[in-house]
């Protein structure tokens, strides 16, 4: 492996994150493709995307000013996936998984910051 990022475990379960959430907005309704599905796929993107982005060439203070844009982007998709369950798009199952991915992810990011102090 070439790059740092790819042998974080947390980048490693957020690009697990990406795949699932991807596979479950194919689910979602035609009239949810630019709203609510754009938005689940760009903010699990934007988890593996900035723990990549800020784990190469950073100090630690920038590292973990990444590390806490990828939890927020963590958190905007259980909040998206709260959103699909009202509208009753996503199945329990569906929301589940998600939900415990993110959790997990979540936690990761949390001790790798507390890591980096």
């Amino acid at each position: 492996m070439a790059f740092k990022f790819e042998k974080l475990i947390v980048w490693q379960k957020a690009i697990d994150l990406t795949s699932l959430v991807h596979e479950v907005s194919l689910k979602f309704p035609r009239e949810e493709l630019y709203i609510l599905s754009s938005q689940i796929k760009r903010a699990a993107d934007s988890v593996a995307l900035n723990i990549a982005e800020g784990s190469t060439g950073q100090t630690n203070p920038e590292f973990k000013r990444f590390l806490s844009i990828a939890l927020r982007s963590n958190i905007e998709v259980v909040s998206c996936i709260y959103i699909a369950k009202k509208r009753n798009i996503i199945s329990e199952i569906d929301f589940e998984n998600i939900y415990n991915k993110c959790e997990e992810i979540l936690v990761m990011i949390n001790g790798l910051i507390k890591s980096l102090k």
